[in-house]
């Protein structure tokens, strides 16, 4: 277990403020070498931002809105999928209705398009 700890705390941001990993490892990839190679790791949008340590976590650096964090992840997705043809899937669950002036695209819609 010691060691389960260990690795955990040297290759996950688990002392920060996050809601865990954030999107689903697509088949036969892993999403955070997508964020990776799409050049997001350290990305900020407000006070949200993809972990240094582990670009697959969103992190409330400063005070980050659920607007920030919706906007930071469906930004990563957009330039993800431009920059592979993979579509990241989000693995947190969002809860919550954002005001009008607020709205935020979704990345299934714009794909609709």
């Amino acid at each position: 277990m010691d060691a389960v700890q260990h690795h955990r705390e040297t290759v996950q941001p688990i002392r920060e403020k996050t809601g865990g990993s954030t999107f689903k490892n697509p088949e036969g990839h892993s999403s955070w070498k997508l964020i990776d190679e799409a050049g997001l790791r350290s990305f900020r949008i407000g006070g949200a931002e993809m972990s240094t340590m582990h670009c697959n976590f969103m992190i409330n650096v400063d005070s980050a809105t659920a607007y920030d964090l919706e906007l930071l992840g469906e930004t990563v997705r957009e330039r993800v999928f431009a920059h592979s043809g993979v579509e990241l899937q989000w693995e947190i669950k969002r809860l919550g209705n954002f005001l009008e002036n607020k709205k935020i695209i979704s990345f299934q819609s714009k794909l609709n398009d």
